[in-house]
């Protein structure tokens, strides 16, 4: 049988960002991988990381002068939770985390991992011509079996949504919006040719804007093909921080998954273009500290 290819790893000595986070800033969207001889990876998945373990993410956050990290279950261990888990153990004053499962999983097992800092469940939706060809996740459909248990905890809704699906699901995410937090990964992962007109971007907008949604501010590199600088990115940047700054987080997306490694980001110019693009230290303090502190305590 046909293995998943292999992807790139990160940058593995990232520079120290040009102007220090504030005090107590968070990177909302990691993942981690492995080490495969103790968290092997799922049947079935797209892609085959190289490891990136704890301790490399620790080493991460200290490097660019982050106090804390939301980590995020990659598909690539597909329901199996454990590495995030584990992790929440070993650090827990440092991470809370964001769980991928199916409907198998029983309200009494949520209780149990919301005692270790997991804090949200990710759900995808795909548009029906760009459906993945492998296991990537479980959709909203899923969400009525852990709607109670999810509101009763306060934990996120966070969703990876194709740019051309959000329009039909844009008055659903607002009515979820009213039981818990819903929050959108990497600014809707618009193709920065489609520019801040594109359908999806709009409703996107008007959800933060009336403040239905919260969206990462990540991945800007899966926006733009104008590596390293992403120029043609910064107009989704400009117009959710303009809509409103008390819905957005960062994130690194480390170790940023299926990216060659020709134009694979440095984490630190990622925080550097973040703070670039963010120039009022207010809005910096929201993004990085007061948000995240608030969805995931």
């Amino acid at each position: 049988m046909a293995q998943p290819p292999r992807i790139a790893g990160p940058v593995a000595q990232p520079r120290r960002p040009r102007i220090a986070p504030p005090p107590g800033a968070v990177d909302s969207h990691a993942h981690l991988f492995g080490p495969e001889a103790r968290f092997p990876y799922a049947e079935g998945r797209g892609y085959t990381p190289p490891d990136a373990p704890l301790e490399s993410y620790l080493a991460l956050l200290d490097q660019l002068g982050l106090a804390r990290g939301v980590l995020v279950q990659g598909n690539a261990h597909g329901f199996d939770n454990a590495v995030l888990l584990d992790a929440l153990e070993r650090a827990p004053d440092r991470l809370r985390a964001v769980a991928i499962t199916d409907t198998r999983i029983p309200a009494a097992t949520l209780r149990g991992w919301h005692r270790l800092g997991m804090r949200g469940l990710r759900f995808h939706e795909h548009a029906a011509e760009a459906k993945p060809g492998y296991v990537r996740g479980v959709g909203l459909e899923a969400l009525p079996h852990f709607r109670a248990v999810m509101r009763d905890l306060g934990w996120v809704v966070q969703v990876f949504c194709d740019h051309r699906r959000l329009p039909a699901i844009a008055e659903d995410l607002a009515a979820i919006s009213a039981e818990m937090p819903v929050v959108i990964d990497h600014m809707l992962t618009v193709p920065a040719a489609r520019g801040i007109a594109d359908p999806g971007f709009q409703a996107l907008l008007r959800l933060v804007g009336e403040g239905k949604a919260h969206v990462k501010l990540s991945g800007a590199y899966r926006l733009s093909k104008d590596f390293p600088d992403y120029r043609d990115a910064r107009p989704f940047h400009d117009a959710l921080l303009a809509a409103n700054p008390n819905a957005l987080l960062w994130g690194t997306d480390w170790p940023h998954t299926s990216i060659d490694a020709a134009v694979m980001p440095d984490d630190g110019a990622l925080l550097d273009l973040f703070m670039d693009w963010t120039p009022r230290a207010e809005d910096r303090v929201r993004v990085l500290v007061e948000n995240p502190d608030r969805l995931f305590r």
